[in-house]
């Protein structure tokens, strides 16, 4: 068939805010303009308000909200105790943040490879990392809860406890995710959460917090949000500007209403996803006949949040290119890993030293997934990979 003569299909996109902005926008209209009659613009009632909830929802003691998921990473590193010249174990296979907060703590980032099923830090391989360096060099290590499933934290809460580490959850990408029925945000130390336009609990700009339930912790990112000021024009350290705008205490307030119903529709997207891809003869699983997709694991204790629903494919791009040709998005998280990063080229790792990493760099693909997406959009989605294959 000339590829002009083909029926044309409804493009499929990979994320529509505007979608979700339709079922909420009285709601969140009436919490602007609550903001702007106040005229407490940054931090203030609404703000405070929002840390409240976050703790109760979390379950966790605090909650320190800030400027950005960037921000709440540096903020809880530095309240962790990492200092200039530590250690700090993380995955190679992430977004750079995770990363860059380390090094503006002046500590020094480790890789350590992922687990080849669910693409998370893999506690074994940090086991073995630390067992070949002088333990007092690492401070903390730094899970990421990839495309908002958990890491394997009773491996980490082991670690934990025999190496004297910190955990850090990164779970900029796991709001409302579980391990064992605790929810991210309540299993380490501290966690740093990202309300992102694209993340599941989403702010109109960026925004950030950190749960924890250790009080000297929480004061200690309170003050060093506000420029290490406690008290107006009273410095005792060097902090940053890292506050939250009301506004966006506003909004995700009224977004937390709903984040729970957004998440079961994620899930019951990604079933969907499961299941016709199965039904299509697409999926490969280990022990499993071959097929040319693989969806990535999901652990047993992990109550998946699919910030992402990714599978892997070896040839990509290809498919990709053909997706777009069919007005289907998608997106690559992530395609480059960190140790190959020109702005790492300090720490002298070099291609091969995460063979796992690598090669999910090479075969990861984000397919549509947002609560508003349709039925019939993910069996568009599933019929165009068909095509492609077959």
């Amino acid at each position: 068939m000339n590829p002009a003569d083909r029926p044309t299909r409804a493009a499929v996109p990979s994320l529509d805010l505007k979608r979700q902005y339709a079922t909420i926008r009285t709601e969140v209209q009436a919490a602007i303009d609550r903001v702007c009659e106040s005229q407490q613009l940054v931090l203030g009632d609404e703000v405070a308000e929002f840390e409240r909830e976050v703790s109760r929802f979390v379950g966790a003691a605090d909650t320190v909200a800030c400027a950005s998921g960037t921000d709440a990473l540096w903020l809880s590193l530095m309240a962790a105790g990492v200092e200039p010249g530590a250690a700090v174990i993380t995955t190679p296979f992430t977004f750079v943040a995770t990363a860059s907060a380390i090094v503006r703590c002046a500590a020094r980032p480790v890789f350590v490879d992922i687990d080849p099923d669910t693409l998370n830090l893999d506690p074994a391989a940090v086991t073995r990392r630390l067992e070949a360096m002088p333990p007092h060099k690492v401070k903390a290590a730094l899970p990421v809860h990839l495309y908002g499933q958990c890491a394997d934290m009773d491996g980490f809460t082991a670690l934990a406890e025999e190496h004297k580490l910190t955990i850090v959850e990164d779970a900029a990408q796991a709001f409302g995710a579980c391990w064992r029925g605790r929810r991210a945000g309540s299993i380490g130390r501290l966690a740093a959460f990202s309300f992102y336009p694209t993340k599941n609990l989403n702010a109109f700009g960026d925004a950030g917090c950190v749960t924890t339930s250790d009080p000297k912790m929480a004061a200690h990112m309170r003050r060093l949000r506000n420029h290490g000021s406690a008290e107006r024009y009273v410095h005792d350290e060097i902090g940053w500007n890292a506050r939250m705008d009301g506004i966006q205490g506003a909004v995700l307030r009224v977004k937390l209403r709903h984040v729970e119903a957004w998440n079961e529709r994620r899930r019951d997207i990604a079933a969907l996803y499961d299941r016709l891809l199965s039904a299509a003869g697409l999926v490969s699983a280990r022990g499993k006949a071959a097929g040319p997709v693989r969806p990535v694991e999901t652990l047993a204790h992990a109550f998946h949040v699919y910030h992402q629903y990714i599978v892997r494919v070896e040839r990509r791009e290809e498919l990709r290119a053909y997706l777009t040709q069919h007005g289907i998005g998608s997106e690559v998280y992530y395609p480059h890993c960190l140790h190959m990063q020109r702005c790492f080229g300090y720490l002298g790792y070099r291609e091969g030293d995460f063979p796992n990493a690598e090669q999910a760099a090479r075969e990861v693909l984000a397919l549509p997934i947002f609560p508003e997406l349709r039925d019939e959009e993910v069996e568009t989605v599933v019929h165009t990979i068909g095509e492609f294959f077959s």
